[in-house]
């Protein structure tokens, strides 16, 4: 790293606010990226400096704490600092998830990225732009209102001189607090957001040059692998690994307590060592038996029963309704199944620790590393490499911690690449959820009254996620809580008497994960479900009904361009396609977390009543997120959202016996082919002016009931339990 040959009093002469401490350009950030540097520089969140740095070029190097999960999200991010800098798309570089270089902004998760980390590189950028104009104005000797800025070049309108960036503050600290009035760039000059721009890492990828977690090494990098528990909570007897040192390039056994890996000089010699040591294992069968799993869960020791809408007295209102419903849904466990298994790769030397992770969460984990190895959390460094996606917490932080411990144990680095069978089993799981709904309608069909009752893990003692290598090894253990799992939860129509509640539950079966759209997914599922439920029994179509009882103009817009675009008609009697092939149209709709993003889907389905097998054939998709940035990007994250969630909702289903997950390969935890993959048909709703939120989470948290609602309309049968599987699908339509 260059420094500047002059003094903190010398540029303070020249430059006012904007004071020197150090130099950083773009070649820093490079080195960052790959680990080389761990340079004297801010992290701080309420600084401009956390965020943002111009070297003598003009060049932007901006600093996310949130990173790209395949999202293109570093694109977008991208377009939104190049806007409000008034530079060129070219002249901004991001470093994302580095902990020695990026403000702590909070997990990649929630749909939160841009909602949340890009307004807040929005603000710094913009804080960082005026401060430049006001030390041009002084430069040039011209007023602010008749300077004029392009690609990083302030000019004064009256004389045409001219200073860049790179002049007024290159390589130099800002020294400024972010300004959360500094007034953004006007909607009307945008020239970035707003426009669909290529993804800047989609040429590395498809050409084979781009650098994934898998790809990353380091110089003298050993290999490990680790042998697992033959159950989940089994304890280590003895270990013999004679015939592991036989392997070639075989470097050591590592113990600690039930933590067993074998270290080789290469990833295969490391499988064949591990394969080579001969465990002897407790047994254990504390898992809950599958068959019985709604019992467990309706059984398990309830914490406490929190409402979270609560409007009017439905103890009251529902038995005095004209009618009663009552329904019962359920949502399997899930596992991410990312593509690739996790992988990371953990240095240490000299007492500091550096990880190199996919993790979407580099900040926690690097405090949950320092628990673990009784570290203090400076001294530990965790720096993000995009790996195989993933929506929440699957395998990514507990093979950086499975790195972590064995590289302090060597004094080495250390590269852990998890197995296809290990990610399946021993990544966290999204948790069973049963959900019970009652309504009361009047005798015009409209609902007097309106329950909902989830039961979910406990908040924070039964949702937490510890790292696997603590456990096994007996190290200091740290949390990580996902939280918010009830959201969406609440209805957004109005009804004169709702109450939801949840039901937090003091354990659940497995490791829970935050697995896309947690919680919200289950919730809306449930509820969208239950709307349709009712708007059949009210004997009203299903958008009609909907309508009729949401009081937000926004939200009755997004409805209305879905089903125009999905040339939507009402719907008649269910089940009148008689054919072997019955088709039908599902309709959902939420505002999320009934703050944000509206989304209103049309899923078209095709049930072969002979095989039971359905076809998710179309979605279209109404969405308004606010100001799109990058339509193309949006369109990706919608597209991405529907067939994830088609996935989920018709196939996939965790299974295990009682000590063990067994769903441990594609044939057992199968996941949609491209064959099941539907069209995508989608009208972005672009409000400029307004605030982006969030695109990750939203669509998905539709895709399951509009499906549901779709079987029902092609053959009349309603499906309350995911995954939507053939053998439940022909015991459904056997029993009518």
């Amino acid at each position: 790293m260059k420094m500047e040959k002059f003094s903190r009093r010398d540029f303070l002469k020249t430059s006012g606010a904007l004071v020197v401490t150090f130099s950083l350009d773009h070649s820093l950030a490079h080195a960052a990226e790959k680990g080389k540097s761990r340079p004297a520089k801010t992290v701080a969140a309420d600084q401009v400096d956390g965020f943002v740095a111009i070297d003598a070029k003009g060049n932007v190097t901006v600093f996310s704490g949130k990173v790209d999960l395949g999202t293109g999200v570093y694109t977008a991010l991208t377009q939104i600092a190049a806007d409000e800098l008034y530079v060129s798309f070219e002249q901004v570089k991001i470093v994302q998830g580095d902990t020695a270089l990026t403000p702590d902004q909070g997990n990649t998760w929630g749909s939160l990225t841009i909602q949340a980390g890009g307004v807040q590189i929005r603000q710094a950028c913009a804080t960082a732009r005026e401060a430049l104009l006001d030390q041009a104005a002084a430069k040039l000797g011209a007023a602010r209102n008749e300077l004029a800025v392009r690609d990083g070049i302030i000019s004064s309108q009256s004389s045409g001189r001219k200073i860049s960036y790179g002049e007024l503050v290159g390589g130099r600290n800002f020294e400024l607090k972010l300004n959360p009035k500094a007034p953004l760039k006007p909607v009307s000059e945008y020239t970035l957001v707003g426009r669909s721009v290529n993804r800047l890492d989609i040429p590395g990828k498809v050409t084979g040059r781009f650098t994934y977690m898998h790809d990353f090494k380091r110089p003298g990098m050993l290999h490990a692998r680790v042998v697992r528990p033959a159950a989940l909570r089994a304890t280590l007897v003895s270990h013999d690994d004679r015939a592991a040192k036989r392997i070639p390039g075989f470097v050591k056994t590592v113990r600690k307590d039930n933590f067993l890996a074998a270290v080789a000089k290469t990833e295969w010699g490391s499988i064949r060592a591990a394969e080579a040591i001969q465990a002897k294992w407790t047994s254990w069968a504390g898992l809950p038996d599958k068959t019985r799993l709604w019992d467990h869960v309706r059984g398990t020791k309830v914490v406490r029963d929190e409402v979270f809408q609560n409007v009017g007295d439905t103890a009251k209102a529902m038995p005095a309704g004209a009618r009663q419903l009552s329904a019962t849904y359920d949502f399997a466990v899930h596992t991410h199944g990312s593509i690739g298994p996790s992988c990371a790769v953990a240095d240490y030397r000299d007492g500091q620790l550096t990880v190199w992770s996919s993790s979407q969460a580099t900040h926690m984990l690097r405090r949950q590393l320092a628990r673990m190895l009784n570290m203090k959390a400076e001294d530990v460094r965790c720096l993000y490499l995009e790996g195989s996606g993933c929506y929440g917490r699957n395998g990514h932080e507990d093979a950086a911690a499975d790195a972590a411990l064995i590289a302090r144990e060597l004094g080495k680095p250390v590269r852990v690449q998890w197995s296809r069978a290990e990610e399946q089993a021993w990544s966290p799981k999204g948790p069973p959820t049963l959900l019970e709904h009652r309504a009361a309608l009047d005798a015009a069909g409209n609902v007097t009254a309106w329950e909902s009752l989830v039961y979910i893990p406990n908040r924070p003692k039964g949702f937490e996620v510890t790292l696997v290598a603590a456990e096994l090894s007996g190290l200091p253990k740290d949390t990580a809580f996902p939280g918010n799992i009830h959201q969406s939860l609440a209805v957004p129509y109005t009804f004169p008497n709702v109450k939801a509640t949840a039901r937090w539950l003091a354990e659940t079966p497995f490791k829970p994960s935050w697995i896309r759209t947690p919680g919200r997914m289950q919730n809306t599922y449930a509820n969208e479900c239950f709307m349709d439920e009712c708007a059949a029994a009210a004997g009203a179509d299903p958008v009609e009904y909907r309508l009729r009882n949401l009081k937000d103009a926004r939200g009755a817009e997004c409805i209305d361009r879905c089903v125009r675009m999905a040339n939507w008609t009402p719907r008649g009697k269910p089940g009148r396609d008689k054919g072997e092939i019955a088709r039908g149209r599902g309709f959902s709709y939420i505002k999320y977390e009934l703050v944000r993003t509206y989304v209103a889907v049309v899923a078209d389905v095709a049930v072969n009543r002979r095989t039971g097998a359905v076809q998710v054939e179309r979605f279209h998709v109404a969405h308004d997120c606010g100001q799109v940035i990058n339509p193309d990007g949006l369109k990706n994250q919608i597209e991405g959202n529907v067939v994830q969630t088609v996935s989920r909702t018709l196939i996939e289903d965790l299974k295990w016996d009682r000590g063990a997950v067994t769903g441990v390969d594609w044939e057992s935890y199968p996941i949609l082919r491209f064959p099941g993959v539907p069209a995508v048909h989608i009208d972005l709703i672009d409000r400029p002016g307004e605030r982006p939120w969030g695109a990750g989470e939203p669509t998905a948290a539709v895709v399951p009931s509009a499906i549901a609602n779709a079987i029902y309309d092609a053959v009349g049968i309603r499906m309350r339990s995911v995954p939507f599987t053939p053998d439940k699908m022909l015991a459904a339509l056997r029993s009518v």
